[in-house]
C-alpha cells in the first residue's frame, strides 16, 4: 500500500488548479457537466461510458473527448449509478494503478464497505459527493455551471495520501464547489436528512396531485410548486439511492412520523386542551429550522423580501434587473410566481435588511409596484 510519493501533472498554465489527464466514467448529468466545466479550463477530459448513444451525446455537447485505449489517466471519476460504483471503482483502479480514482455517488458508506470487503488497495480512492443536480437528468441537461457554488463533500480515510487528497479538493475547486471533509458515515446521514427525506416528502406530497380536481389544481400558488420543484426526479435513480441509504432515511422518516401523528390528532379535535399550541408549536419549529439554512455564499444570514409585481409582457422582467443595478442595489436571490391565466407575475426579490425601504422607494419612483410580503 505504498502510494506515489509525488502529485501527477504540475503547474497549471490554464488558470485552473489542476493540470492533469481526467478521465470520467459515466455522461449522464454530472459527468458530462464534470466535462464541461473541466474542458472550459482547459483540461483534457476522455469521456468513457457504457451507452454509446450517451457518450456521442457528451461529446457533441462538448464534454470532452471519447476515451482511448493509450490513454494514462492522472484523475479518475466515476459518474455511474450508485448500484455500479463499486464494480466499476474496482475495474478503474485495477486498469490505472497510478490514477487518484473518485466518485460522485451520492450514497458513501455502501460502495466503500464493499470495496474494503474485496481487500482492495484503496490508498488512491476517495470517494466524493458534489451536493448538486436538477430535476432532469442525461447529457442534455448539463451545464458547466452546475457546481458552482455547491457544497462538494469529500470522504478521506487514514490512509489517503497527502497528494490525493489535494487533487480531489483542487477538482472541486476548480469547477467552483466548495469542499467538505467527512467521513462515508457522516455523510450519508447528512444527506438522509437535507437530500434523501425532501426527495420523499415531495413525491408523496406529489402524488396527492393524481386524483385531485381540476378545480383545485386551477389554485395552485408558489408555496405547492416550491414543495414539490423535485418530485420530478427519475424513480429509478431514487430506488437505488434510497436502498443504498435506507437505515439513516428510515431513521429521519419515523421521526417526521411521530410529529404527524400529533398534527393529525390536534386537527382530529382542534378544540382539544394543547391542540392549538401543539400546531402553533410545529409550524414554529419549522421557522427555527428555516432560519438555519446558510444563505448566500453559504452566509448564516437572513435577507429581506420585496414582491414586485410585474406585467406579463416581453422585456418587463430584465428591465426590472436593469433597474435594480442602476439604483445600486444587489439582489440576493429572485423567485418568480405566476399563475395562468393572469396579465401580472410576482417577482419576490431578497436583498439585505437595511436597503430594503430605500429599493422599495426608488422601484416605486420608478413606476412599478410594490406587492404587500
Amino acid at each position: 500500500m505504498t502510494p506515489p510519493t509525488q502529485p501527477p501533472g504540475g503547474p497549471s498554465t490554464n488558470g485552473s488548479r489542476l493540470d492533469v489527464t481526467v478521465r470520467v466514467v459515466g455522461t449522464g448529468l454530472l459527468g458530462a457537466s464534470l466535462g464541461l466545466a473541466l474542458t472550459a479550463n482547459g483540461l483534457d477530459v476522455a469521456l468513457a461510458d457504457a451507452s454509446p448513444s450517451q457518450l456521442h451525446l457528451a461529446i457533441d455537447y462538448g464534454a470532452g473527448r471519447a476515451a482511448a485505449d493509450d490513454d494514462d489517466p492522472d484523475l479518475i471519476v466515476v459518474a455511474v449509478p450508485p448500484d455500479v460504483v463499486a464494480d466499476v471503482v474496482a475495474m478503474e483502479l485495477a486498469r490505472y494503478p497510478r490514477a487518484v480514482v473518485t466518485d460522485v455517488a451520492s450514497v458513501k458508506t455502501a460502495p466503500y464497505l464493499d470495496l474494503k470487503a474485496r481487500g482492495l488497495d484503496l490508498s488512491l480512492y476517495i470517494g466524493s459527493h458534489p451536493m448538486a443536480g436538477r430535476e432532469r437528468g442525461g447529457a442534455i441537461s448539463a451545464r458547466a455551471d452546475l457546481f458552482a457554488g455547491r457544497p462538494w463533500v469529500i470522504c478521506r480515510d487514514k490512509w489517503t495520501p497527502r497528494h490525493a487528497l489535494a487533487v480531489i479538493e483542487d477538482l472541486a475547486l476548480d469547477v467552483g464547489a466548495t469542499p467538505i471533509e467527512m467521513t462515508p458515515d457522516q455523510h450519508d446521514e447528512a444527506v438522509g436528512l437535507v437530500s434523501h427525506v425532501p426527495q420523499l416528502v415531495s413525491s408523496l406530497l406529489a402524488a396527492r396531485l393524481v386524483d385531485a380536481p381540476d378545480a383545485a389544481l386551477r389554485l395552485t400558488g408558489q408555496g405547492l410548486r416550491d414543495t414539490v420543484r423535485i418530485a420530478s426526479s427519475a424513480p429509478e435513480l431514487w430506488v437505488q439511492i434510497l436502498g443504498a441509504n435506507s437505515a439513516p432515511v428510515a431513521e429521519v422518516l419515523t421521526s417526521l412520523r411521530s410529529d404527524l401523528d400529533a398534527i393529525i390528532t390536534a386537527l382530529h379535535n382542534p378544540d382539544a386542551v394543547g391542540a392549538r399550541r401543539r400546531i402553533a408549536d410545529s409550524i414554529a419549529a419549522g421557522n427555527v429550522g428555516v432560519a438555519r439554512l446558510p444563505g448566500k455564499h453559504g452566509q448564516d444570514r437572513r435577507f429581506a423580501q420585496i414582491v414586485v409585481m410585474v406585467d406579463d409582457t416581453p422585456g418587463q422582467l430584465g428591465r426590472l434587473l436593469t433597474e435594480l443595478g442602476e439604483i445600486n442595489v444587489n439582489m440576493e436571490d429572485l423567485r418568480l410566481e405566476h399563475s395562468p391565466g393572469t396579465a401580472v407575475g410576482l417577482a419576490e426579490i431578497s436583498v439585505l435588511p437595511e436597503v430594503k425601504q430605500r429599493t422599495i422607494d426608488d422601484l416605486e419612483v420608478r413606476g412599478w409596484r410594490i406587492a404587500s410580503v
